[in-house]
């Protein structure tokens, strides 16, 4: 089969041809049928300090995908051949202290799909019954694929309640962009979007941003405390990983507010948590992967409902070996959501 492969430890990947992947009992072929390219995706393809930390090629990439089931293993039981399927990327163990607890998103034995598993941007994929997840028949494929990431902003903004709430997001990304119309969806009284490139500004904005800024040219603390008359911002919902962008969030803040963390940070950060945090008395949350799989519930009913319209980030869509051009495009900033059709 087909397939983009990181191969080599340097920049770059290689549409190549590899051997489709074996099955085990519990586990399922799935005919790939589109994929997303993430922003973890670009990290790998440029080879980033991260990347050359925490993957180890050769690997298929990607982890964000639809596909059909197509084969069975013998001890499967709850998926069947037909099936329109997507996954959770996170193959967790079910056996750890935090699988059993209820927070299997944080599992200690975990390996990510993409990374420590061969991943989405091939024809075929091989996963485990149990991390599978049966798709909405009203929920069109390129949307099917954005459903992983879609989950981590669902839990983002819901770490707590944001109705009649006022809003900062910091970082206009795909997943920021699903975050604003996920707090318009859920009642925010005010979204204030903030992020330095224009182009995304203007897809917030169809996402349901009432205000956007760009803090290169605006002084997005102050933005926000004279829209507020002077109270700063309920919720500060940060997907940037920009240490300074972090700074303005927690300055933004008023007293007693909450700020939910997604953002990856390349280094340590210097915030003043004596000011910012401990006697302001915020609240923080660090948001990584996805609830599996309450948010899974509320992703399919948020776009089957028709609640949260993805449509507007969904920029742009490719042949899986034309995925170079979407890797460009995200790099230069150019686009929202990339999907590559297999």
């Amino acid at each position: 089969m087909k397939a983009v492969v990181k191969t080599k430890h340097a920049k770059g990947m290689e549409y190549v041809n590899v051997p489709t992947p074996k099955m085990g009992l519990r586990d399922v072929l799935i005919k790939v049928r589109a994929a997303s390219i993430c922003g973890t995706d670009v990290h790998i393809y440029d080879w980033t300090r991260w990347a050359q930390h925490r993957f180890t090629p050769p690997r298929i990439i990607g982890h964000e995908f639809v596909g059909t089931v197509v084969k069975i293993g013998e001890e499967v039981t709850l998926a069947g051949v037909g099936n329109r399927v997507s996954a959770e990327s996170h193959l967790t163990c079910r056996y750890c202290y935090q699988c059993k607890n209820g927070y299997s998103e944080v599992c200690r034995n975990f390996k990510l799909l993409g990374i420590d598993h061969d991943g989405t941007f091939g024809e075929y994929l091989v996963l485990p019954e149990h991390v599978v997840w049966k798709n909405e028949e009203n929920i069109p494929d390129e949307w099917a694929t954005i459903q992983e990431p879609f989950g981590n902003a669902v839990d983002t903004v819901l770490s707590e309640d944001v109705s009649a709430k006022t809003v900062l997001i910091l970082g206009a990304g795909p997943i920021g962009l699903f975050a604003t119309g996920i707090a318009r969806a859920c009642g925010a009284s005010l979204i204030i979007v903030s992020d330095p490139n224009n182009y995304r500004l203007s897809i917030s904005k169809k996402m349901g941003a009432h205000i956007t800024v760009n803090p290169r040219r605006q002084d997005i603390v102050q933005i926000a405390l004279d829209v507020t008359q002077n109270n700063g911002v309920d919720v500060v919902l940060e997907f940037s990983g920009n240490n300074q962008a972090l700074n303005q969030g927690l300055k933004a803040i008023t007293p007693a507010g909450r700020i939910s963390i997604l953002g990856i940070y390349e280094r340590r950060v210097n915030i003043d948590l004596n000011k910012e945090v401990i006697f302001k008395k915020v609240r923080i949350y660090g948001i990584t992967g996805r609830k599996i799989f309450s948010t899974w519930y509320k992703t399919s009913r948020f776009l089957s409902s028709g609640l949260v319209d993805p449509s507007p980030i969904i920029t742009h869509q490719f042949p899986l070996k034309d995925y170079e051009k979407g890797m460009k495009l995200m790099k230069d900033g150019k686009c929202g959501k990339v999907v590559l059709t297999v």
